[in-house]
């Protein structure tokens, strides 16, 4: 995987929102809202960042850390920077983090119909271990429950 040096992390603050707002639009048709990505700021139980190509936010991701697991609530990558690595970058940064914080298990949903995410989770070690049917309440798709022990 050959990534672009000019890729770093940090962590979330609010003068990211303006551009974690238009990817968030281009990549879901239920997007979360800026109020949404303002309560990640002020939970306690959130751990989410950004993924910088240079100066701009080509990516952000997070989870929330329950006891031992580590909920991964965003991976999502600009549509220009798809199909580069750089997804699967920001999944092992984030699951590093999890394993720093005392994570023994990382949990997601992904939408049934989102087949490249699906496989590349699989291709990191999650495995499905549930559906919940209706879970995205616009489209009323199902998502996949999928697990990986750290």
């Amino acid at each position: 995987m050959d990534i672009d040096p000019r890729i770093r992390f940090e962590p979330l603050k609010e003068t990211h929102f303006d551009a974690i707002m238009a990817i968030e639009a281009e990549a879901y048709p239920e997007a979360w809202t800026r109020g949404m990505f303002r309560d990640e700021l002020r939970s306690r139980l959130s751990v989410f960042h950004v993924m910088l190509r240079g100066d701009e936010v080509a990516g952000y991701g997070g989870f929330w850390i329950v006891l031992d697991e580590a909920h991964i609530t965003s991976v999502t990558v600009r549509k220009t920077d798809r199909g580069k690595g750089f997804g699967r970058l920001l999944l092992r940064f984030l699951l590093d983090i999890a394993r720093e914080r005392g994570a023994r298990m990382a949990t997601l949903e992904v939408r049934a119909s989102n087949r490249v995410a699906r496989l590349l989770y699989e291709s990191e070690g999650f495995r499905q271990v549930g559906l919940r049917r209706g879970y995205y309440s616009k489209s009323n798709e199902d998502a996949v429950v999928m697990l990986k022990e750290l």
